[in-house]
């Protein structure tokens, strides 16, 4: 821009942070002029990325390149944009068109007075131009929520299993514990739906992520909104509102995580599931290894507690907010911890620049039109979440015939598209009900019934966390391709993914788990 001699407002999608620290610092080095402003990394784990986001929406402010991982990937509407660097690999077709999309937005005089944008660059170095060039089958995978917005979605799950028990009271301790009396599942209630509200609260209306959703965020920054949640709440709460940015002060990731194991342990605690045991031995892990950081004063002002949590007396009646004490004592404590480093391997290949190939993208002026129908496809099944069919395919029953006619009546009959798009739909998701199912999601209680063949025998820490993590796939898309498990975050678990952490059979077992879902999903002719 600038007559040319400014870099127009380009995204450089990256594979991950330290990827993306590693273009910045390259940067860096080569225009140290720019001092560091020029190209900034963009991601959540990056302070004020909000409003790192909010300057480079702004044209005549720094950064003009803005290295991204995931959080520019989709949802952003900024005109200036006129390159995108892919240095990722993507083989998600929706999410594909998604990324293209930020490039695709009209722009007046960009290129000088009169002078409208009318075309953008894409530089492209892992050949995601060609695979999709020949127009291939993908499945449409999704990366794992952050872990912000899973902790947003385990804390509203507490709240519906402690409202399910109906104003349940504990046991009165007659010798409380030298660090602190726990509180009641009353208090516990509402501890944790302020600590919703709050965040919510913190949300900021005026943003273009969060002013889509200003009528849920206004709603329900409200006290009053929080004392009784319906179903419906609960949908609108995690798909709408989870993992929208917040003005909160930004918290330390290992307190993050302990509050999700700690979180994780109640609801097992509350389900009865037969993972509580292994989510035990992980925090009575961390007990342990705190109890060898005692000569740091932080640590011995807890000592006690971390010494009985390594007790099995500790565990014996142990109530939901006995665990919530433990969260909220020892979760500043865990940064402590010495954490295992990762080697990084860095490569260094003399870079090899290719002659321009024009690719043919089949389709490229559509998507825009379906992902409108999509999105409101999306919110209109959410809402009618009690339908027979949609109900159905939230709980994993099988559909029947007439149950595929009354979803095409539902979307038609609703307004939200026509019997083309309708058809489009079933096309390309190979079915009209995998196609809903992928919005609305599996109900997370029938998901874990699926699994009910492994939850029932021992199994390892890495194994659980996988389960947990297949479940939470579920229930946010509804379905779930195997080869998504070789990939991260599954890989981050174990680098062969879950060829490293499952045995042959076990790895058939659930292969074949997450194929019946899928064809539960399809209307098969008797």
């Amino acid at each position: 821009m600038k007559g040319g001699d400014r870099l127009g407002k380009t995204i450089i999608f990256a594979k991950n942070h330290a990827h993306a620290e590693f273009i910045a610092q390259r940067f860096n080095l080569h225009y140290p002029h720019f001092k560091g402003a020029f190209a900034r990394v963009i991601d959540d784990k990056v302070d004020y990325a909000q409003t790192l986001i909010d300057a480079f929406a702004t044209p005549e402010k720094a950064p003009h390149i803005a290295i991204s991982v995931d959080m520019l990937d989709t949802g952003i509407d900024i005109p200036e944009v006129v390159n995108l660097v892919f240095f990722k690999l993507v083989r998600s077709k929706t999410k594909f068109w998604q990324m293209l999309g930020r490039g695709t937005r009209l722009c007046k005089h960009l290129f000088g007075p009169g002078q409208d944008k009318d075309h953008f660059f894409i530089f492209d170095y892992c050949q995601n131009l060609e695979f999709f060039s020949q127009n291939p089958e993908t499945t449409d995978g999704a990366l794992a929520a952050s872990l912000g917005t899973r902790l947003f979605r385990a804390r509203l799950e507490l709240l519906a299993a402690l409202d399910a028990r109906n104003g349940t009271t504990d046991r009165v301790q007659e010798d409380p514990p030298a660090y602190g009396d726990p509180s009641t599942e009353a208090e516990l209630r509402r501890a944790t739906a302020d600590l919703l509200r709050r965040e919510v609260a913190a949300m900021n209306v005026d943003n273009f992520v969060v002013r889509p959703k200003r009528r849920l965020v206004e709603r329900f920054a409200e006290t009053d909104a929080w004392l009784t949640l319906s179903a419906d709440d609960h949908i609108e709460l995690a798909r709408e509102v989870a993992g929208l940015p917040t003005a909160l002060p930004a918290e330390e990731e290992e307190a993050k995580r302990f509050d999700l194991l700690l979180l994780r342990l109640q609801l097992a605690l509350l389900h009865a599931e037969p993972t509580y045991a292994r989510l035990c031995e992980q925090v009575q892990g961390i007990a342990g290894l705190l109890e060898e950081k005692q000569a740091i004063p932080a640590v011995r002002e807890h000592l006690a507690l971390i010494q009985d949590l390594q007790s099995e007396a500790w565990w014996q009646d142990v109530t939901v907010p006995m665990l919530d004490t433990v969260r909220r004592r020892l979760r500043a404590l865990v940064q402590l911890l010495d954490k295992r480093q990762r080697k990084i391997v860095y490569t260094d290949f003399a870079d090899a620049m290719g002659e321009e190939t024009a690719i043919e993208l089949p389709g490229f002026a559509a998507p825009d039109t379906f992902e409108r129908f999509r999105a409101k496809a999306r919110h209109f099944l959410q809402a009618h979440a009690d339908s027979p069919a949609v109900h159905k395919l939230r709980q994993n029953e099988p559909l029947a015939p007439e149950d595929l006619a009354d979803l095409e009546h539902l979307l038609v009959e609703g307004g939200i598209g026509t019997m083309s798009d309708v058809q489009r739909a079933a096309e390309m998701s190979h079915g009209l009900g995998l196609f809903v199912r992928s919005l609305v999601g599996l109900d997370r209680e029938a998901a874990h019934r699926a699994f009910a063949s492994f939850f029932g025998k021992p199994l390892t820490p890495n194994q659980s966390e996988l389960l947990t993590m297949i479940i939470d796939h579920l229930a946010e898309y509804g379905i779930m391709e195997p080869a998504l498990l070789y990939a991260s975050p599954y890989t981050d678990l174990n680098p062969l993914g879950v060829e490293g952490i499952f045995t042959g059979p076990d790895i058939d077992a659930l292969f074949g788990i997450l194929a019946d879902i899928g064809e539960r999903a399809v209307c098969v002719a008797a």
